[in-house]
């Protein structure tokens, strides 16, 4: 619950502190960036508690966050690139509790 949590506290954070004027569409552009879960439609089972996504599902795997981390230096794709970077970090944290 913890996990799922952050995945809309951490880019909430981020979008009041770094943009304040329009922090409400930098929250929903990073929020809507948790579609990369769709990926985990294509498991079998589609949920497993202890299954680490990063790896495992393919928009997941660590060379699609090479590309999440390039798109945060494009400030056309800033947001996007944020959202997907936290996400991965925040899947990354959560395989580390899974030993």
């Amino acid at each position: 619950m913890l996990h799922l949590s952050l995945h809309f506290i951490i880019p909430l954070l981020l979008a009041l502190m770094f943009y304040r004027r329009k922090w409400f569409t930098a929250w929903l552009i990073m929020l809507l960036t948790m579609l990369v879960d769709l990926d985990h439609l294509l498991a079998n089972p589609i949920y497993d508690p202890n299954r680490c996504s990063i790896g495992f599902h393919p928009m997941h795997h660590p060379v699609m966050t090479v590309l999440y981390v390039l798109l945060v230096f494009y400030p056309k794709t800033r947001l996007i690139g944020l959202g997907l970077v936290i996400h991965m970090m925040l899947d990354g944290i959560d395989c580390q509790f899974m030993g």
